[in-house]
């Protein structure tokens, strides 16, 4: 029951004047308008100042007529007393007046909102009006831009200068009293002169062309003349090879070689040149050839045709599929740039060096076309058999042949010293892994083919042919020598082999009459073997036992006693002589260093 009475009580709210506000009617409604509009009128007159101030007086007289009201209550006055009503009836009137202030307020803040959303709108259209007129001054700043990045055609025609123009053009076209002190007329004038200058060099053109035309027809009338004189020439070349062989005049075999020449690398054509030079001036036993793959020659040395790039676009694309499908592995890449870098030019050299008893040295000369070296393997020939000596079989080997041949100079190294960084790149420790296969890169091999390598001890460097002629002769001499003292090292290890010791008529009277001791075995031995032995340790100390040189071992025996000679034999024997270390096992064991008999 007294929440029922609770409802009924707030569903009749009464406002000052007694009237439920469910019952007001429109009179009220428009009276509420009219003070509505009254008050904002009012408002226009109002200082928010003052208002404020007479907000804060009412606050504090409500806080003290509520006090007052607290104290009579206390003081024991009645709920409807007289003063308690009065007190009332003023904090209404008081409620009345904070409720107009805070309508006045919520106007104030209206119209300020309402008048800041104005000047905001105003602002927005001044901003894009501002927008658009950037947009037109960016626009109209290309268009000049553009306007004066414009360039006529004319200014790209190569006009003879203006005193050449008044000296040479005609009058009508020159107009002098006109151009001088138009700049524009004066460019037109100019115009004119240069359109009437290229239509008679166009004259000029046609002119030549016809000339040109009626030459061209005098030289393919020429030239077939001589395609018709071809065949003769063929027949009498062809009949005369019997006279050429028999004067030792092979003019076109001569002719063949030089033709395929042109083919060949820088190097390996100074090398044709000066070898072909030498032999014809100085050494008629000496000849040159050329091997090899004329046509991959010709391809190598032939640029890449861009007519074939259309038709291979589709075989490249397979390729890359192919490609990205399966990759190669890091090793097979690494061997296929080490395949790349040490290919080998389709031509090689041959020059034979013949000797007096009938044997021939074989030398092939190779050019690596991306170390930019070359390299030489060897070969002999003679008319016996050379296989009868097996200590000797070292002697005619590439490796050892020509080792040596100047001082220090073994070829197991590559002379350039940029391949070094070329090796470092695709794993390469050293070249001379690679030199039983590529040939070997002496020093003298890299004169021959005039390239020239920068070292310490290079003065007065040539390069090219002159140094190709000026290393010639000597090497060829030196080659010449170190094949007929190794074919005569072969001959006389061959006698040893079989116990036989060849004594030569002026060396006979140093040998007794009556054999008493004899050779029991003559072996060769590796460098490691020959610095084992106790006796050599003073040749291996003195670093006279190198690994260029050849090693042997000879037993000679005399009833009990056998003396053992290990023998140091250099590359460039005979000009050094070799080394003996011996050993004498009798009563004992003697060696040269600790017996006097010996030493001498």
């Amino acid at each position: 029951m007294a929440s029922d009475s609770i409802k009924k009580r707030k569903s009749k709210v009464l406002r000052n004047e007694g009237v439920p506000e469910m019952k007001r009617g429109r009179g009220d409604v428009e009276q509420q308008d009219a003070r509505v509009y009254n008050e904002e009128v009012e408002l226009d007159g109002r200082e928010p100042e003052q208002d404020y101030m007479q907000f804060k007086e009412s606050c504090k007289a409500l806080a003290s007529l509520m006090s007052e009201i607290q104290e009579l209550k206390a003081n024991g006055a009645k709920e409807g007393s007289v003063e308690v009503e009065q007190k009332r009836m003023q904090s209404c009137i008081l409620f009345m007046t904070l409720k107009k202030f805070n309508r006045l307020a919520h106007m104030r803040l209206k119209r300020g909102r309402d008048q800041t959303h104005e000047a905001k709108q105003k602002v927005d259209v001044l901003h894009l009006q501002l927008q658009n007129l950037l947009y037109e001054v960016m626009h109209l700043q290309k268009e000049i831009s553009k306007c004066l990045e414009f360039k006529s055609k004319h200014e790209e025609i190569d006009l003879v200068s203006e005193e050449e123009f008044y000296r040479d053009a005609p009058q009508d076209i020159s107009r002098p009293q006109l151009t001088k002190d138009d700049p524009h007329q004066l460019t037109l004038a100019r115009l004119d002169w240069e359109l009437e200058q290229r239509k008679r060099l166009a004259e000029k053109y046609k002119e030549s062309q016809s000339t040109k035309e009626k030459i061209q027809k005098s030289i393919e009338v020429k030239k077939e003349h001589l395609r018709s004189l071809q065949p003769g020439l063929n027949a009498i070349m062809q009949a005369s090879l019997p006279v050429q062989e028999y004067l030792s005049m092979p003019f076109e075999q001569t002719q063949k070689q030089t033709e395929i020449a042109r083919h060949l690398p820088p190097p390996l054509y100074v090398l044709f040149v000066q070898a072909n030079a030498y032999s014809q001036a100085c050494d008629k036993n000496l000849s040159v050839s050329i091997n090899g793959d004329v046509d991959e020659a010709k391809a190598l040395s032939k640029p890449p045709d861009d007519s074939h790039d259309d038709e291979s676009d589709s075989d490249a694309e397979e390729e890359q599929e192919k490609t990205k499908r399966r990759r190669p592995t890091t090793g097979g890449q690494l061997d296929d740039k080490r395949k790349e870098m040490l290919k080998r030019h389709p031509l090689s050299l041959c020059i034979d060096l013949k000797s007096k008893d009938g044997s021939i040295l074989h030398l092939y000369f190779y050019y690596l076309m991306n170390l930019n070296i070359m390299t030489v393997k060897t070969t002999v020939s003679t008319n016996t058999d050379l296989t009868t000596a097996i200590s000797a079989g070292e002697l005619l080997k590439s490796d050892t042949l020509l080792s040596c041949l100047y001082t220090n100079d073994q070829g197991r190294e590559t002379p350039n010293p940029a391949n070094r960084y070329q090796f470092d790149k695709v794993g390469i420790v050293t070249f001379a892994d690679y030199v039983e296969d590529l040939g070997y890169p002496y020093k003298w091999v890299q004169d021959l083919g005039g390239l020239h390598f920068p070292s310490d001890t290079s003065e007065g460097v040539l390069i090219g042919s002159s140094l190709s002629a000026s290393h010639m002769e000597n090497t060829m001499k030196l080659l010449r020598g170190r094949v007929q003292s190794r074919l005569a090292l072969h001959k006389q290890f061959s006698s040893l082999e079989h116990s036989i010791i060849p004594i030569s008529s002026e060396c006979q009277n140093l040998f007794p009459a009556k054999i008493i001791s004899r050779l029991a075995r003559w072996t060769t031995i590796s460098q490691p073997e020959y610095m084992e032995l106790p006796y050599t340790r003073h040749v291996t100390d003195a670093g006279l036992a190198k690994e260029c040189d050849l090693y042997f071992m000879a037993v000679v025996e005399r009833g009990t006693a056998r003396l053992h000679a290990a023998v140091v034999l250099s590359p460039r024997y005979p000009e050094i002589s070799p080394l003996f270390s011996l050993s004498l096992s009798w009563k004992g064991e003697c060696t040269g260093r600790t017996d006097d008999n010996l030493r001498v």
